[in-house]
């Protein structure tokens, strides 16, 4: 790849010229201040508190990722894209992925931080999941693309411990807090991370309609034969993969160097081209007889790797609600610094009444996601069984919306690639799709109220804590309680979203301040149910769930 211009490196010079010669140029927004991800993001700090999370620790990372430094390795590991290289100068078959240096700054310090697999290695009950959600969430705002390695190593280890002796040998370097990039056989390097490979072309989703063939070797080990469609991030040390042995569809741990320091088989493909993620390297590949080794059973696939997937479903929450929470803090910067017509935007009650919305909204999803993570530390199951795939459904599903709804706030400055809000909406939809679109989430939450009643419970239970404060909530909680007593395929979508909106509203009405909770109980429970679009019910507390939203540093 060609030496890039890095502003990060160019030696800083004079400021801007602002003296256009010909007349003078007012009503600018200035730029961010350094620091102020947290000053935006009140829920994100009680919830923290509420929970018993590290609230030293939140802002120790904060003062770091909520710099323009930090947005600006954003910008360049998002406009640098990932490079594959298959091949050297020579001819050897190499398959590796180049990065932009930001790249791996962004990398580093959420590994040095703990964001990755650090969490397993701390004792049950310590509130380390819910620290590492949180610091999750804070950096998502900043960048997205990168936290999906640091999403699929954290989910790998539940999924490995399936395999006890390979969980001894790659656990300490997936937990460990150190950024170690470069080939190397797993078992010796000091610093890991993990993949995931699973969906082929021809079933997406359905996985268990997947060709790739594991054979059994005699010394333990399965030679893979097969093409895998989706593989994310291709750099990584280990891939934990599907499929077909003799006794089924298997869940196999892949490392991309053996143990004798020879390239396994993966060979890369290509590279996606997608509409988003830009600065991760999504990768198409081929196993050409790779050598893996089994996790689980033969023919319990699904069922070892459903655990990573509960995680990365949980890491999607995390990411649309801090996606969210980044257009919204843009747009409430932006209003608070703009005028028109006469008037600063942020005192116009319309724009109120629109940036409340969405605001109070994104609290909601920023609750909920991080009760879930609480729920990790403190092993509820049942709730996270029902909780996380609703919560995936909603949420993630919503966030498009509302980053339009955000954008829209800076007129044609949020269309326009100097600005972060064009990143943010291509990145909207993602969450969504990956680890089950709308309708897989759906069917997982019917099943879940089909085969494991506790997990209904668990839901209700966390629901009712708020019952008899708010007849809109009270009247949301009974077409829940309907819809739970009935299930049926063609209503799986109207189950998810009233359960994901009732886990909101029952935290809302318990933790937030009146005035939020208000504001999102009219615009998404209000008489009629929720209207399409943002500020369509406006409150009275519009201006302060508004200024609550704004960043102050």
């Amino acid at each position: 790849m060609r030496p890039q211009p890095d502003s990060l490196t160019t030696p800083a010079g004079p400021p801007p010229g602002t003296d256009l010669g010909t007349h003078a140029v007012l009503n600018q927004v200035p730029p961010r201040a350094d620091g102020d991800l947290l000053s935006a993001d009140p829920a994100l700090l009680e919830a923290v508190a509420r929970e018993g999370g590290d609230a030293d620790a939140l802002h120790a990372l904060a003062a770091v990722v909520g710099t323009e430094r930090w947005r600006e390795h954003a910008r360049l590991a998002n406009l640098h894209e990932p490079v594959l290289r298959t091949h050297d100068r020579y001819g050897h078959r190499i398959d590796e992925v180049e990065f932009h240096p930001s790249w791996h700054e962004l990398m580093r310090t959420s590994v040095e931080y703990g964001l990755a697999a650090a969490p397993w290695r701390a004792a049950p009950g310590s509130g380390a999941h819910l620290a590492r959600a949180a610091g999750f969430y804070l950096t998502s705002q900043v960048e997205q693309g990168h936290l999906c390695p640091i999403s699929m190593t954290y989910a790998s280890v539940p999924a490995l411990r399936h395999a006890p002796d390979l969980a001894a040998a790659y656990e300490p370097g997936l937990t460990a807090q150190l950024y170690a990039p470069g080939l190397g056989d797993p078992a010796s390097k000091a610093g890991l991370l993990a993949g995931m490979s699973m969906t082929e072309k021809q079933g997406g989703s359905d996985v268990r309609s997947g060709t790739t063939v594991a054979s059994p070797q005699p010394d333990g080990s399965y030679r893979l034969t097969g093409h895998k469609w989706f593989t994310s991030a291709p750099m990584n040390d280990l891939f934990l993969t599907l499929a077909q042995a003799p006794g089924g569809l298997t869940c196999l741990v892949l490392p991309r160097v053996l143990p004798d320091g020879t390239r396994n088989a993966i060979r890369l493909q290509r590279l996606k081209d997608k509409l988003g993620n830009r600065s991760n390297a999504s990768s198409e590949l081929e196993y050409d007889g790779a050598i893996g080794w089994r996790v689980g059973d033969e023919g319990r696939g699904v069922a070892t790797i459903i655990e990573m997937v509960s995680m990365t479903r949980l890491d999607c929450v995390l990411g649309s609600a801090a996606t969210t929470r980044a257009a919204v803090t843009e747009a409430a910067h932006h209003v608070a610094h703009r005028s028109a017509f006469g008037r600063r935007l942020a005192d116009q009650p319309l724009m109120q009444s629109v940036l409340a919305d969405v605001a109070a909204e994104s609290e909601a999803a920023t609750m909920l996601a991080l009760r879930l993570a609480a729920a990790v530390d403190r092993g509820e199951t049942a709730l996270l069984r029902l909780g996380l795939p609703v919560a995936k459904y909603l949420v993630c599903k919503r966030t498009p919306a509302l980053v339009a709804e955000a954008l829209e706030c800076l007129g044609g400055n949020g269309y326009v690639e100097d600005g972060p809000l064009p990143r943010l909406y291509r990145e909207a939809p993602l969450n969504s799709i990956w680890e089950g679109s709308g309708n897989v989430t759906a069917l997982d939450s019917l099943r879940a109220v089909a085969r494991e009643p506790g997990a209904v419970d668990a839901v209700l239970a966390e629901v009712d804590a708020a019952v008899g404060v708010d007849p809109r909530f009270d009247r949301t909680v009974a077409a829940l309680r309907s819809e739970l007593a009935a299930p049926e395929e063609r209503r799986a979508r109207r189950l998810a979203e009233l359960a994901a909106l009732c886990l909101q509203g029952s935290l809302l009405i318990r933790h937030a301040p009146d005035t939020v909770t208000s504001t999102f109980l009219d615009a998404r429970l209000g008489d009629g149910g929720p209207f399409r679009t943002a500020g369509t019910r406006p409150g009275s507390h519009a201006a302060v769930v508004l200024e609550r939203a704004t960043p102050h540093a």
